[in-house]
């Protein structure tokens, strides 16, 4: 632990000059768990859970590259070829697939964070700050490919309308299970299944061996390049990273779309999820896919 200790201490001092002159790229697989179980699942065969997972994959793991040179970085997901018709995972799929992001620009030195966001086919550029997490730093390390890298741990407050966290309702709040069966079988949509808690535990293991304070998404702060993350059911885990190449990708501002905060969006989303809602009620699973206007 001393060896880590004046490691770190080392990295610190020295890295904390160069960070500023270090680019590359980072990439990150991603994958988040689902239990079917809490959504229905129950009342599902093994065979049925199956095909449904193998549906939802693509939305569940996905690679991600973070372009970074000085403060400023681009997050996106790394582009492939879309699944045929076999790869479609009904309704629900397509109500996720709504909510597509693109490109998520940060700089650390004017703490701004710009995010394209698709939501129903309009486009959205979401103009925020980058959030300030009260990072709990630990002595506990662990080695990751080449890098050592130390534990961080923070609460985060989660967006309304980060479906990546959603639960079923009553879960993970003591929740009366006798009452959440009672209540499933009068519920006519699945997104009366669904909530998303207000605050999760995020870990963040970093290394200050790359010393820039970057991270995949809108996590920054550490000093040191954040390569594994954990939030609620998503780990995110650094693949693969290409210091300072000859020829790196440029870093632009976003600028396509409606330019809204994070404020007017999560309005936009919640007022959109009522909207879903009663048309599932009404008219028998309906949804409303396109903006008035």
């Amino acid at each position: 632990m001393k060896l880590f200790k004046s490691l770190m201490v080392c990295m610190l001092f020295f890295g904390g000059m160069q960070g500023q002159n270090i680019s590359g790229q980072a990439f990150y697989e991603s994958k988040t768990t689902l239990d079917m179980n809490e959504f229905g699942g129950g009342q599902m065969d093994e065979a049925t859970k199956k095909m449904i997972g193998n549906r939802m994959k693509s939305m569940l793991e996905k690679t991600y590259i973070l372009t970074f040179s000085g403060d400023e970085s681009i997050y996106k997901e790394e582009e492939k070829l879309e699944a045929g018709p076999g790869g479609q995972g009904g309704g629900f799929r397509a109500m996720m697939g709504s909510f597509t992001p693109g490109k998520q620009y940060k700089n650390l030195k004017t703490n701004e964070m710009i995010q394209e966001q698709e939501f129903f086919s309009k486009k959205f550029l979401i103009k925020d700050s980058i959030p300030a997490l009260k990072w709990e730093m630990s002595k506990e390390s662990k080695q990751i490919g080449q890098y050592i890298a130390f534990k961080a741990t923070a609460m985060k407050k989660v967006n309304a309308d980060d479906f990546s966290m959603m639960r079923r309702r009553g879960r993970g709040r003591g929740g009366n299970k006798a009452e959440e069966v009672k209540t499933d079988s009068i519920k006519k949509d699945p997104i009366d299944e669904i909530e998303i808690p207000k605050e999760v535990m995020v870990t963040a293991w970093y290394t200050p061996m790359i010393p820039i304070k970057n991270g995949p998404a809108e996590y920054a702060g550490l000093p040191g390049l954040i390569l594994e993350l954990n939030a609620h059911r998503t780990t995110v885990l650094c693949s693969k990273i290409i210091l300072n190449p000859k020829e790196g990708e440029e870093i632009t501002v976003p600028t396509k779309g409606k330019v809204v905060t994070k404020e007017e969006y999560t309005k936009i989303v919640t007022e959109k999820t009522k909207e879903m809602r009663e048309n599932f009620r009404q008219g028998g699973g309906r949804r409303g896919g396109h903006f008035g206007g």
